[in-house]
């Protein structure tokens, strides 16, 4: 069984390693501390809806040229146009609240479903993180019931639309174990691309992690629904364990199942860096 495809422009094979020596915490990106500039200070009228939880930036944009946003009564169409915490900015008959951005890191244990509400009662992820913050958060993307680990949480709706499309190819690794080992024509297989039902998949790296050929590091940035699951089960084989190491950049080093942390200044600065 080898773990590298014969290709010298493909990115190196994925290791997951622990660290035996735990590195100094990370100051908490609190909500206090989300905002750089004097909270004071005018800010552009479609970032003002967008921190109010509306749309994103762009779609706000679209907002204000239809003549769907009022500003102290008057409606506004100026692109670029400059709003103060004492402006009135007012959507469908609505006053909006420019709220903290708040974000927040979960490591999601197994039976928690990725929702804001289920009508069947069933525990949510929402009640990991009801302690975090009096802001309306909700799940960037989602993870299947049985599959876990990280789960960002976040109010802020432009990032949110950007780490969702699937045109910035937001990198994911996942640790998977399977029912039986790999066998190497499957392998390759699967680095070479397959057909599923709703079209080709192909995996951005591979590697074999151990020595029985069962446990996997795929990584991998589309976001189609239970892919990781369907890729194995479209060659035979039956996911036990499913779990996110890594999103957009992010780790759960340090970060306990169950449990959840705001992220530091350099994480946002990280996530804000993606095009």
């Amino acid at each position: 069984m080898t773990n590298k495809r014969q290709n010298p422009k493909r990115r190196k094979s994925i290791q997951f390693t622990k660290n035996s020596k735990k590195p100094s915490p990370a100051p908490s990106y609190r909500p206090e501390t989300v905002k750089k500039n004097n909270p004071g200070d005018p800010i552009r009228l479609n970032r003002y809806i967008a921190n109010a939880g509306v749309c994103s930036r762009r779609e706000a944009d679209k907002l204000i040229e239809a003549g769907e946003i009022k500003v102290n009564g008057k409606t506004i169409t100026e692109m670029g146009y400059r709003v103060g915490v004492k402006d009135k900015v007012e959507y469908k008959g609505k006053i909006l609240t420019r709220e903290k951005m708040v974000y927040v890191l979960l490591n999601k244990p197994k039976d928690f479903i990725t929702t804001t509400k289920d009508p069947e009662e069933r525990k949510t992820v929402m009640d990991l993180v009801k302690k975090a913050c009096d802001e309306r958060i909700i799940p960037v993307g989602r993870l299947d019931r049985a599959t876990t680990g990280l789960l960002l949480l976040t109010n802020d709706g432009e990032l949110t639309k950007k780490l969702t499309h699937p045109s910035h190819k937001v990198r994911k690794l996942y640790q998977v174990e399977l029912d039986k080992p790999i066998t190497k024509s499957d392998f390759e297989r699967i680095l070479e691309g397959l057909k599923l039902e709703d079209g080709e998949v192909r995996v951005d790296d591979l590697a074999v992690i151990g020595t029985d050929n069962r446990t996997l590091g795929i990584e991998i940035h589309i976001g189609r629904n239970r892919v990781v699951r369907r890729l194995f089960q479209h060659l035979g084989y039956e996911v036990v364990k499913l779990d996110r190491v890594v999103y957009a950049g992010l780790t759960k080093k340090d970060l306990p199942r169950g449990k959840w942390r705001f992220l530091n200044d350099k994480e946002l600065a990280q996530l804000n860096r993606i095009k």
